[in-house]
């Protein structure tokens, strides 16, 4: 049997199913629906269904089949008129549970539309985002290779027993099946501390002409995220955020077809690790579609999985700031283009996915499978972990994807934390640029001085009837003086007008310790209870703007000196 493409959409009160069928004979139609239930056949498709709500058969619905496009209408009534169907669109959680092919340890539940570690208790119970921290015990050594696990949820290990050739070119990790949480996270930092190069950081961050063009972009998601916050029935619970700003492309549709839907058992723990994953990934994405301006390439999938600590090194989170800290690190170490602006840009286009809901967040992962799908053998990481993330997405509460979202928008990271001293780097290289502009100025003023010296000498050997117009020469001379004083002062700033508006953020960003979301312990982060990181960037590139009419005016203060007199 072929499952058929399908969409659903509704009204308030209706559900209506188009199905495409093409070469199907219409007498061969079967239509069953009852409850929460739906069955299609007409072979030799066939589609069974399991509806977010319950509709009801009470004859008023009706059906129709378009020979020339192949689609089968079907309209159904709700059970409960005015009832909101949530996540239409999640087809591939919509489709009945297939009996399991996949290779353990990875385990999974059949017939189940909702998470079995997500029970109704858990569901009130207000997220805080923290691991529950357990005592220090002495491990041996059969115990700590039982841990050695990794992909979604941690729930796969000795997959690389068998992968040994492709590893190197998918993963920096050497040895993932017996190498600790701990000794990966180890090994990452030094990695990173041996990587990191002050050269090309400065020369991004001094000659940044391509960045800004970069950080002007903007992706899908932020006319999606405008469009929602302009929206004046955002905050009705009825306009579910994932309805009508993000819509999916047949391909997509496609894609969904394709996985396997099932659920997974996950504890608390492994929930808390695959949420910190899915942002260390949307970071690492964001990053990506914003260097490319939405065009990938093929070093596309290598800059998403190089970027990502869990993609590159498994590791395993247990707070939202360190994740930040290590895709700023992974940003100013390995791709093309290294500056910290990137990094937050990301960090705010990541938490405008989260607050858009969960097709937001879904349109992004189909788009990350199709990269490492095209992508030989960056292929690996989908049954890691993107597909399962693509299933798993579609059942996730929509409160708990805000409330991430809400965390990370609250988290901030500043350069000092990063621990690459590119604060003291960044300083060091303005204060040698300052010392090599203060020595040109002096030089410029000396010239104009010698020149006015020489008009004078000249003017001194002219008889007496000349001597009058040469005072008045004199006299305009000496009011040009000031003029071109005046000038080099402003060539001063706009050499260096790069220079104040990168240091803004050292006087908008003071080092105050803040709390992350759900915790009552301070985190180790920096964050300024009044300027937010948007606000920063607006001020920076609001002070880049304004300083651009004021070259102008410089460089005719300057024309004016030069004119003879």
């Amino acid at each position: 049997m072929i499952t058929p493409a399908f969409e659903l959409s509704q009204d308030a009160e209706s559900l209506t199913i188009a199905i495409r069928v093409p070469y199907a004979r219409v007498s061969e139609f079967e239509v069953y629906f009852e409850g929460v239930d739906f069955k299609f056949y007409a072979k030799p498709y066939f589609l069974r269904l399991t509806l977010p709500g319950r509709i009801v058969e009470n004859g008023e619905e009706d059906g129709s089949y378009d020979v020339d496009k192949g689609i089968f209408t079907l309209r159904m009534y709700k059970e409960t008129p005015g009832e909101h169907f949530e996540g239409l669109n999640m087809l591939t959680s919509l489709l009945a549970s297939k009996k399991s092919r996949s290779a353990k340890p990875l385990v999974e539940v059949t017939g189940s539309s909702e998470l079995p570690g997500e029970s109704k208790e858990d569901e009130e119970e207000d997220f805080d985002w923290e691991i529950e921290q357990s005592p220090y015990e002495e491990l041996t050594e059969s115990d700590l290779n039982a841990q050695c696990h990794y992909g979604f949820g941690n729930l796969r290990t000795g997959v690389f027993k068998r992968l040994q050739d492709e590893l190197s070119d998918v993963i920096d990790l050497k040895d993932p099946d017996s190498t600790s949480l701990g000794e990966r996270r180890q090994k990452r930092l030094a990695a990173e501390e041996s990587k990191f190069d002050p050269d090309h950081y400065l020369a991004d961050y001094f000659e940044d002409e391509a960045i800004r063009k970069i950080l002007k972009y903007k992706p899908w998601w932020t006319i999606a995220f405008a469009k929602m916050m302009a929206s004046p029935e955002r905050n009705q619970e009825q306009n579910n955020q994932e309805t009508f700003q993000v819509s999916f492309s047949k391909e997509e549709n496609y894609q969904l077809l394709k996985f396997t839907n099932k659920s997974y058992l996950l504890d608390k723990r492994a929930q808390y690790h695959v949420y910190y994953g899915l942002i260390d990934i949307l970071l690492a994405y964001c990053y990506e579609i914003r260097v490319t301006e939405g065009e990938s390439n093929v070093e596309s999938a290598w800059n998403i999985r190089k970027l990502s600590g869990t993609l590159s090194w498994f590791e395993s989170w247990n707070n939202v700031h360190e994740i930040l800290v290590s895709f700023g690190r992974r940003v100013l170490c390995y791709p093309l283009y290294r500056h910290f602006k990137l990094v937050t840009k990301a960090h705010i286009d990541t938490v405008k996915i989260l607050q858009l809901g969960r097709s937001a967040i879904l349109k992004c992962l189909l788009d990350i499978h199709k990269i490492f799908q095209e992508n030989d053998p960056a292929y690996i990481l989908n049954d890691l972990y993107i597909s399962d993330y693509c299933v798993w997405i579609q059942k996730v509460k929509s409160r708990k994807l805000a409330s991430l979202g809400e965390t990370l928008q609250r988290t901030y990271l500043t350069k000092g934390q990063l621990g690459l001293e590119i604060e003291e780097l960044e300083s060091a290289a303005l204060l040698v640029q300052g010392e090599e502009t203060e020595s040109q100025v002096p030089c410029s003023i000396s010239s104009q001085q010698l020149s006015g010296f020489d008009s004078l000498t000249k003017d001194s050997a002219k008889p007496d009837a000349i001597s009058s117009s040469s005072k008045t020469e004199d006299l305009s001379v000496d009011r040009a003086k000031p003029a071109d004083h005046e000038g080099g002062k402003v060539n001063y700033l706009e050499e260096n007008a790069t220079s104040i508006t990168d240091s803004l953020e050292f006087c908008l960003k003071p080092d105050i310790r803040t709390y992350d979301v759900g915790q009552e312990k301070p985190v180790t982060s920096s964050q300024s209870p009044r300027v937010s990181a948007p606000l920063i960037i607006e001020l920076e590139e609001k002070m880049e703007t304004e300083s651009q009419p004021s070259q102008q005016c410089g460089t005719s203060a300057v024309d004016e000196g030069k004119q003879p007199t």
